[in-house]
């Protein structure tokens, strides 16, 4: 069932092929009962609500030393973060011909950054990345990602719609300053509150809650390009209320600064025009298996291959069911091979391109909320990080705390794929329940699918109903015990 800011669209008059443009035909625009208009607008909202990444990503990789102590840089990083996305966000757009947005995983990224690149050159921790990516790719060319998909149970692929909106929602609270972490985690037994001390105070804090209730009465009101509309007034009224009362950034010199914007200050950067820097393009290697050993970057490898595989598993069937791509059983959307054959190459694309791996992103949800239905949406989504290549200054314009109500926005429309899970039933209704709480609660899709699949499979053999299971349930459910057991593994073989 679809999940859009609005009622389901009017049957559209179909045209004549040959009274339909191009453009119309190649994307199916018409009969996926959008228009031109509405996909343009939606590609803009998707990359306004992503467009983030151009620059937390160099605040993840650039940053982060290797074990040699050196840097990549935020710039050359921008600058790779940004083409990247571009190219295979354009190529998602003509060959999968979907409204899905590609860019550097978050989660993958700070995985390579600090749990792989501190143990060898961050040349060799790409060259890792564009392993991980040609598996993922092999896995998409011997229909074995596609089989998966299609092995899950239609209750579970309900439940990770849900979850995927109850995180990204998650997201959006956290990026706009409205929960927190605790400063001593350990000296309390919550780990988050609400604001940086549990109230509610600073300038940025009321941009956030002004952006949340003018997106959310734009989508109730069902006004088109509500959600972009929403980013756009939230970001100027962020722009006038920096200028006026200057609350400066979370943090100023190390030290945390509670009614600070969250990420992005939001003002006119100066310049607003700058060369992109690519020269990180190419700067891989492939030798970390005989300087960490063979077993270390075996292992490296499978946690990457994993995370990324269910990461996009899940965010494909969210935002396919979302804009109403699905079979009717919900067990297939159209070209779903494309669609995964070009997310594959995208890991092997921000692998060479020193980005870290590129991914389907949750964040085309918010397009899909404004009416995106086709890869009309994507291609321009991919056009506009092409000029952030040499806007990126002009990126950082738009803080956290307009981008995040529309996440949380979005969630709260995602979350209604709940009405397709039978909580009668015991059986279904536990690894539902995991599937949705664990992706927010350990801020990982993939942890929310591996314990869903996991109960699935136990809790059917405890039933009596071993039968029921999908083999493939049975096999990708082990490789989750394994996931879920790296330590002990790492402890038997000796690996560090």
């Amino acid at each position: 069932m679809s999940v859009t800011t609005q009622e389901p669209a009017a049957p559209v008059e179909q045209a004549a092929p040959a009274e339909r443009g191009r453009l119309d035909r190649f994307f199916e625009i018409t009969r996926r009962g959008s228009t031109v208009k509405r996909e343009v607008l939606a590609g803009v909202t998707t990359f306004a609500t992503m467009a983030y990444i151009v620059v937390l990503n160099p605040l993840i990789i650039g940053t982060a030393p290797d074990k040699d102590g050196n840097l990549l840089g935020i710039a050359p990083v921008a600058g790779v973060t940004a083409l990247v996305a571009a190219v295979m966000t354009i190529l998602m757009g003509i060959v999968g011909r979907v409204p899905f947005a590609v860019a550097t995983g978050l989660g993958l990224n700070a995985f390579v950054a600090y749990a792989v690149a501190s143990q060898m050159t961050w040349a060799e921790a790409m060259g890792l990345v564009v392993i991980e990516g040609l598996v993922i790719t092999v896995l998409v060319l011997t229909g074995f990602r596609k089989a998966v998909f299609r092995a899950i149970p239609a209750e579970l692929k309900a439940a990770i719609a849900a979850g995927i909106g109850l995180f990204i929602a998650l997201i959006g609270f956290v990026d706009g300053g409205l929960v927190r972490r605790v400063p001593d985690a350990a000296g309390t037994t919550v780990p988050v509150q609400l604001g940086g001390d549990g109230t509610l105070r600073g300038w940025t804090t009321v941009v956030f809650l002004v952006g949340l209730l003018v997106t959310g009465i734009l989508v109730a009101r069902k006004v088109r390009a509500g959600i972009l509309i929403g980013i756009v007034a939230t970001t100027v009224v962020a722009v006038i209320v920096n200028t006026l009362t200057r609350p400066g950034p979370a943090f100023i010199d190390g030290k945390p600064n509670p009614t600070g914007w969250q990420l992005n200050v939001p003002s006119l950067p100066d310049p607003l025009v700058k060369a992109p820097d690519l020269h990180l393009l190419g700067h891989v290697s492939f030798s970390a298996f005989a300087h960490v050993g063979v077993m270390t970057a075996v292992l490296l490898v499978f946690t990457l291959v994993l995370a990324d595989f269910f990461d996009v598993m899940g965010t494909t069937v969210g935002l396919a069911k979302q804009a109403g791509l699905t079979t009717s059983d919900g067990t297939d959307m159209p070209r779903l091979g494309k669609v995964l054959f070009v997310d594959g190459v995208a890991a092997v694309a921000g692998g060479a391109g020193s980005a870290s791996s590129a991914t389907t992103y949750v964040e085309s949800s918010s397009g899909i909320a404004d009416g995106g239905r086709t890869g009309l949406t994507s291609v321009v989504t991919g056009v506009l990080f092409l000029g952030a290549l040499l806007l990126t200054p002009l990126v950082s314009l738009v803080p956290s705390e307009a981008a995040g109500p529309a996440l949380v926005v979005v969630g709260a429309l995602m979350i209604r794929q709940v009405r397709e899970i039978d909580f009668s039933d015991v059986g279904v209704a536990v690894p539902a329940f995991l599937t949705m709480t664990l992706m927010p609660f350990t801020y990982s899709i993939t942890n929310g699918i591996g314990a869903g699949f996991v109960s699935w499979v136990a809790i059917k053999v405890a039933q009596g109903k071993a039968r029921q299971i999908h083999p493939l349930m049975w096999a990708v459910s082990a490789a989750f015990v394994l996931y879920f057991g790296i330590n002990l593994v790492k402890a038997v073989t000796g690996v560090s």
